[in-house]
């Protein structure tokens, strides 16, 4: 299969690579020229437009967008609209709101698969997590891309009609968001506690067969690492929490349904409180956006 992939920072570069990797052809476009440099180096096939890109792929064009939510994939795809066709296949890979996915299929003369995509730049050798909405046949057609940038079959799946891909990621990104508070509020009672523990023990014990472990308690287990210090475990990460847009949709729509999410709801509290006063807790979700996304990591300023 050819595949377009417009978008070339840390996550589209991943797109490109593991689609490379299972042996399909890949036609790479993005605004930094020496991102699509080191896509060409990689062995895909260099684009110096949106046009040139669509002129590459030919007939029946399978394209992955990879671009910032909001402006930017609406840009792209008003610059893509006049080289598709309803033969044509457009996948939307960034956190988009899953109403405006519901838009912009009904706008896109090809058929648009809304795709949420979970694991981050740390999962560049294991694949992500898919979750796939738009037309069947769409779907299936780009089953094998799935598959290779998946962690495999049973990686991505499909969640619907239009709008249901982004709307199981934005209550997944919810989720994420409880897990992460509930992790930051134990860690910060065993740090404040009783007895004078290393928390790195505590991760990793907990991380060897307890009923609590994750992926996410290994990124707390590799904080505690990488970011001790003689003061504490994280006394140079600050407590300011960055992001919010996906855990305000999911409360959002919980009130629409009326769906209590108390957990997920004081999760966003916290996040947006950190704005203002310091935790020990803010400080754990703050490396740990570092940990499955690379998210830059706020430092403490001295006064």
């Amino acid at each position: 299969m050819e595949l377009g992939v417009i978008g070339l920072g840390r996550m589209g570069r991943i797109v490109v690579d593991r689609t490379l990797a299972a042996g399909h052809d890949v036609v790479a476009f993005d605004l930094d020229d020496e991102a699509v440099e080191s896509a060409a180096e990689a062995g895909a096939t260099p684009a110096d437009s949106i046009v040139d890109l669509a002129a590459e792929l030919g007939d029946d064009k399978r394209i992955w967008l990879m671009v910032p939510a909001g402006k930017a994939v609406d840009a792209t795809l008003d610059d893509l609209d006049p080289h598709l066709t309803e033969d044509d296949v457009v996948v939307d890979g960034g956190n988009s709101h899953f109403e405006r996915s519901l838009d912009r299929a009904e706008a896109c003369p090809a058929a648009y698969l809304d795709c949420g995509t979970s694991g981050g730049p740390a999962s560049a050798e294991e694949g992500f997590s898919l979750m796939v909405g738009g037309p069947q046949w769409a779907y299936d057609e780009l089953v094998p891309v799935f598959d290779a940038v998946a962690t495999g079959p049973d990686g991505h799946g499909y969640m619907g009609p239009s709008g249901a891909g982004h709307y199981v990621k934005m209550v997944h990104n919810g989720v994420e968001y409880a897990l992460m508070q509930a992790y930051g509020e134990g860690f910060e009672l065993l740090a404040d506690g009783r007895y004078d523990l290393d928390l790195e023990t505590v991760a990793r014990t907990w991380n060897n067969g307890a009923v609590i472990r994750s992926w996410l308690l290994e990124l707390c287990e590799e904080a505690f690492v990488e970011e001790a210090t003689e003061d504490d475990a994280l006394s140079d990460v600050d407590d300011y929490i960055a992001g919010g847009s996906t855990g305000t949709w999911t409360v959002q729509e919980s009130l629409e349904q009326e769906v209590p999410v108390p957990l997920i709801y004081q999760a966003l509290a916290e996040r947006f409180d950190s704005r203002n006063e310091g935790r020990f807790s803010r400080r754990l979700a703050n490396r740990l956006r570092y940990g499955f996304g690379r998210h830059e990591v706020a430092r403490r300023r001295e006064d």
